[in-house]
């Protein structure tokens, strides 16, 4: 996770941020439905959450979803090493081929 200004967590143990500006998933064979299906559901409930992203352990693929001014989210999918994920609500760039960097992906992916 990742924001932008003052934590706000939800109570006094502190290990529940209410206002997160991006969320990171790893994908994995045992939590990928839940992680794109009930997990996304429930995230964006939060209003500070403007983009979540979530990153394939076994092949190339890194997804973001952004939330627009309207409300909507669109989805953007990269599958290359050389392309670079832009993450606007932390001012930041994500070079894919980084986040794959000494990542032993399978023949073909």
């Amino acid at each position: 996770m990742a924001l932008c200004g003052e934590l706000e967590f939800h109570d006094a143990r502190r290990d529940l941020l209410l206002n997160p500006s991006l969320i990171v998933e790893v994908l994995s064979d045992s939590t990928e439905a839940y992680d794109r299906g009930g997990k996304f559901a429930l995230y964006r409930r939060l209003p500070s959450l403007r983009e979540y992203l979530l990153v394939a352990w076994d092949r190339v693929s890194v997804e973001l979803y952004t939330r627009g001014d309207d409300g909507r989210w669109l989805l953007s999918v990269h599958e290359a090493l050389d392309e670079t994920v832009m993450l606007p609500s932390i001012g930041c760039e994500l070079a894919v081929a980084e986040v794959y960097d000494r990542v032993d992906l399978l023949p073909g992916r």
